[in-house]
């Protein structure tokens, strides 16, 4: 039985063409969730919680094996600064635990969304389905225009 979800409901609803996979219900990183899918590491992304000095939180959505680059992403917004928050802080300010944070399920909540460039590479990524032990493969183009995200170079070797 496919895991049904707002999210799923959501791309379901907009006829957009997505795989969900499951995965073990602890939290993975996105490195142990590109093994369990057996898809390469850079194609699976991990959406991180970053804050401003003012606003909204952003959220960053790199490739598993990099690390966000906090001065790239705060000169990419404009802004002098971006910090990240601990992962209590993600969980409380996004409502979804650790490991499941999607900004798929994070639509019209006002985050802004920025996807590393790197994500262009690929016809298709993995991101987190809004919830642990949810993947969603989706095309690049269509998740861009879902979250109304912007790509930026915002992510480092780590």
């Amino acid at each position: 039985m496919a895991v049904t979800n707002n999210v799923t409901r959501f791309l379901d609803a907009r006829k957009v063409k997505y795989a969900a996979h499951e995965l073990p219900a602890e939290k993975l990183g996105a490195l142990e969730a590109a093994q369990v899918l057996g898809a390469p590491a850079e194609q699976v992304f991990k959406t991180i919680v970053t804050k401003r000095e003012r606003g909204k939180p952003v959220l960053a959505v790199i490739p598993g094996p990099r690390v966000v680059d906090l001065k790239a992403l705060a000169a990419f917004l404009g802004e002098k600064k971006m910090h990240l928050p601990t992962e209590r802080e993600a969980e409380q300010l996004t409502g979804l635990q650790a490991g499941g944070i999607s900004p798929l399920a994070l639509i019209n909540k006002g985050f802004q969304v920025v996807i590393d460039s790197a994500a262009q590479g690929f016809e298709e990524i993995f991101v987190s389905g809004g919830q642990r032990g949810l993947n969603i493969r989706l095309g690049v183009a269509d998740l861009a225009a879902l979250v109304n995200a912007k790509f930026g170079d915002v992510s480092r070797e780590g």
